[in-house]
């Protein structure tokens, strides 16, 4: 049984001193991107918990409906239901978001045709999920997927994907393994955490390279005909 009220991240805003920050700075990285291309209309997140990113929306949607299996800390899930069995209208939105989601979701094909089903023909789905992240939220830790698997699953579904971005190249995802490593109780202080995070930052910049990613941002697109 999944744990009513569990704690979720409330907001994308992190500190460099963060002990998840390579992993997220470079996930809100791409979500943002994605979000300033693509976004627009009615938006449904799938997988809400508290609705972390909801501010990366402002100003650029008509409404955000939040849904999720369970009840978040915050009580910002608008509404409880399975991720593949949304009891809302077909072609209700313009915009599906899920973020970090798709990995939980035993039969995630079901909650990319949901998906299909609940978006308006020309409309996006942006959806995230991890190639490399430690057992998490166990039991209920099922998938990760390459890059190819996102394209493969998509399509399967009937979307046209547009783009399978990665977040953070083999530097970044190193440096973050470090810190994994450790108990958080066992790692660096503070400040050494910093000097650590924006380290692998730049140093993953500078010699990116994607072939070992933590991370993947997917768009893809409801044919307008379908």
């Amino acid at each position: 049984m999944r744990q009513e009220n569990a704690q979720r991240l409330e907001s994308y805003k992190i500190k460099k001193s963060f002990y998840y920050y390579l992993e997220h700075h470079f996930l809100i990285e791409g979500l943002k991107k994605a979000i300033n291309s693509f976004a627009q209309g009615d938006v449904i997140d799938i997988g809400c918990g508290n609705k972390p990113y909801v501010g990366m929306f402002e100003n650029r949607i008509n409404s955000y409906t939040g849904c999720d299996i369970i009840q978040s800390s915050e009580n910002c899930v608008d509404v409880i239901c399975p991720a593949q069995q949304i009891p809302l209208p077909d072609a209700s939105f313009d915009t599906v978001f899920s973020t970090q989601t798709i990995e939980h979701v035993g039969d995630f094909q079901g909650m990319l045709n949901e998906s299909f089903r609940l978006l308006k023909p020309g409309g996006h789905i942006i959806v995230s999920g991890p190639m490399y992240w430690p057992l998490h939220e166990e039991p209920y830790d099922y998938f990760r997927f390459t890059k190819h698997g996102f394209k493969f699953a998509l399509e399967n579904s009937g979307f046209e994907v547009l783009e399978v971005n990665p977040n953070g190249g083999k530097w970044a995802l190193f440096g973050q393994t470090i810190l994994l490593t450790f108990p958080v109780w066992l790692t660096f202080p503070r400040f050494l955490r910093t000097a650590h995070n924006l380290f692998y930052s730049w140093l993953d910049k500078k010699f990116f390279d994607p072939v070992n990613t933590m991370n993947y941002v997917a768009v893809a697109r409801k044919p307008k005909h379908a």
